[in-house]
């Protein structure tokens, strides 16, 4: 399937490692032009030099996306730096730690940079010929899994993927999809299910035994669905929340 994605311009959040990395590589090899950014500076320049390998632009930019004053000046950079803009992908998000000010970090970092990453892309995004937004859930925002409780990650994120389908709805006439990828349980190196595994390993066999699928995701499984959504081949799909998890959660999505 051609999927329409070359010589496209798209932005994508906390690119350097995981899900991100992942993501930025896949549209590299459809042939996107990039601009990254993430918090690690050591990090994204390495991802940055391995995927303009692929012969595509690759720009980047050191930012917390928890800083509301960067956001703006960021996507507004896609101009300059890329020529244009067509795909934003939200995926920078401060995940499941634990602390005190942990509720306001993940506020911030995940609920309102999705709300002004997308608000900066807009005015830019009008003008491509196939505009699209996809943000990043987690099946964490509609199954409380036990034994975690509540927390932070989980309600940010359901409220991202909420913020999400009413944008779809409000930016439709302006041709501008929006859409939501919810992973399940996700193994990488250096991630939150390679520690959960090494340090309470029967947590993670409960887990694992869950999905039926019989194994924990790879961020290339979830890049791939990020990858269609944002594409041209997507054209009819809006509001939607795709889950990528294994069979993980048992709901009947109608």
């Amino acid at each position: 399937m051609d999927l329409g994605l070359s010589g496209r311009k798209a932005i994508v959040t906390g690119a350097s490692r995981g899900l991100g990395k992942a993501i930025a590589t896949q549209l590299a090899g459809e042939g996107v032009d990039l601009l990254l950014c993430a918090r690690g500076e050591t990090a994204l320049k390495e991802t940055a030099e391995e995927l303009r390998a692929t012969g595509v632009t690759v720009q980047t930019a050191t930012l917390d996306m928890s800083d509301e004053s960067a956001i703006a000046p960021f996507v507004t950079s896609a101009i300059d730096l890329l020529g244009g803009l067509d795909i934003v992908v939200s995926n920078a998000s401060v995940g499941t730690q634990k602390g005190p000010d942990q509720w306001e970090k993940s506020f911030r970092a995940d609920l309102l940079a999705f709300v002004r990453l997308a608000e900066a892309a807009v005015p830019l995004l009008a003008d491509s010929s196939a505009p699209a937004i996809v943000s990043i859930g987690t099946t964490s925002a509609f199954d409380t899994l036990p034994p975690t409780g509540p927390n932070s990650y989980g309600a940010s994120k359901a409220a991202v993927t909420h913020h999400a389908a009413a944008l779809a709805r409000s930016l439709a006439p302006q041709g501008i999809r929006v859409n939501t990828v919810s992973p399940g349980p996700i193994e990488f190196v250096g991630g939150t299910w390679e520690r959960i595994k090494e340090q309470r390993t029967e947590f993670y066999n409960a887990v694992q035994s869950r999905i039926p699928l019989g194994h924990l995701g790879s961020p290339e499984d979830v890049a791939r669905a990020v990858t269609f959504l944002a594409s041209p081949a997507a054209s009819y799909i809006t509001g939607t929340n795709l889950v990528v998890d294994g069979g993980f959660v048992s709901r009947v999505q109608f």
